[in-house]
């Protein structure tokens, strides 16, 4: 099992903001663990998502 990560902890591993992270895990679109009122991530799950979202980005814009 992979190690789990709180928001604080993905921000800085990743190099993102916080607020961002947390508004892609409230609407969804990166996956969380609740354990209280803190939000629990996997790191090697979050960055395979963020590195799809890149590669179908690039697709996308060299269909222009």
């Amino acid at each position: 099992m992979s190690d789990l990560l709180t928001l604080h902890q993905l921000a800085i591993r990743l190099r993102l903001p916080r607020e961002w992270l947390r508004a892609e895990a409230m609407a969804g679109r990166i996956p969380c663990l609740r354990a209280g009122r803190k939000l629990l991530f996997s790191l090697a799950t979050i960055e395979r998502i963020l590195a799809e979202r890149a590669a179908t980005s690039r697709e996308v814009s060299h269909a222009d």
